[in-house]
């Protein structure tokens, strides 16, 4: 696939506007899935260990959504011999994006039945396990020998390194727009453990651990003990946690009489240490297990 004529359509068709090609729209939308589906492109790179959003990739999506027609979906419609009364289910999506047509001997992917789903235009490398419920959206990009598991969110345009572990419930939110807006970012090794939550473009670096309920947002500050320091976002930088930080759920006293008085806390997220042997012993068993 020509990747620069791909870029120039998508830039072409996004500096058009409204008098667009509709036809020739969703054929440039078709090979951009393709290639989303395929690794070729992403939603967002490191370039110089800063981690950027392909601006023009992500208007390429939105292009998807603008250009599709609303349709029903019915997977049980073929059986029509069959008489499926109230075993049927149906949804409601854009044409242009619909789920992942994933070969998974071929692709050495496992998605385990129970209710997970993969839209279109998101990739799944190698060794890559889906636990049910699970949901993947349009962009997104998940490396080789990452586990998602039950109830788990691989948000749009969300980037998840390998062998990164999204423990069950774990949360990692879409972006969209605007289109030059980084989306969440987890790298290589970490984990986001049971129901914690990743937002608004925050990067996790390689081997950190995000404990159980930790929620990370661009204007969340982060306190780290072992450097004695605050972490916070900038006016041009979304929240980023370092390599190896080990965060886990704190509280801090709220400001004011009434917050005093009352014995009020905040919530907090808290770098308690950085990654050491112990640590990655506890997590061993389940490399183990795959």
């Amino acid at each position: 696939m020509d990747l620069g004529a791909l870029k120039s359509d998508v830039e072409r068709l996004t500096d058009e506007g409204g008098s667009i090609d509709t036809e020739a729209a969703r054929e440039v939308v078709e090979r951009l899935l393709t290639a989303l589906r395929r690794g070729q492109v992403r939603a967002a790179e490191a370039v110089d260990g800063e981690w950027r959003a392909t601006e023009w990739v992500k208007a390429g999506i939105l292009l998807a959504f603008r250009t599709g027609i609303t349709r029903e979906y019915r997977p049980f419609e073929a059986a029509a011999n069959t008489d499926f009364s109230g075993a049927s289910y149906q949804w409601f999506d854009r044409d242009t994006l619909p789920l992942r047509p994933t070969r998974g001997v071929e692709e050495n992917v496992r998605i385990v039945p129970g209710g997970s789903s993969v839209r279109d235009g998101a990739y799944l490398a190698s060794g890559v396990v889906v636990m049910p419920p699970a949901y993947i959206n349009v962009g997104a990009w998940v490396g080789k020998g990452a586990m998602i598991d039950s109830h788990a969110l691989v948000g749009s345009c969300a980037q998840v390194g390998e062998r990164v572990h999204l423990s069950a419930g774990a949360q990692l939110g879409g972006v969209l727009e605007p289109v030059g807006l980084r989306p969440v970012v987890v790298e290589d090794d970490a984990l986001i453990a049971g129901n914690a939550g990743v937002f608004e473009g925050t990067l996790v670096g390689r081997g950190a651990v995000i404990g159980p309920g930790v929620q990370l947002t661009r204007s969340t500050p982060v306190y780290d003990l072992v450097h004695e320091r605050v972490i916070r976002s900038s006016e041009n930088e979304p929240l980023s946690i370092p390599e190896g930080a080990v965060v886990v759920p704190g509280s801090r006293p709220a400001k004011g009489r009434f917050a005093e008085a009352s014995g009020l806390q905040l919530y907090v997220p808290v770098i308690v240490k950085y990654r050491d042997e112990r640590t990655d012993a506890a997590t061993a068993l389940e490399n183990a297990l795959r």
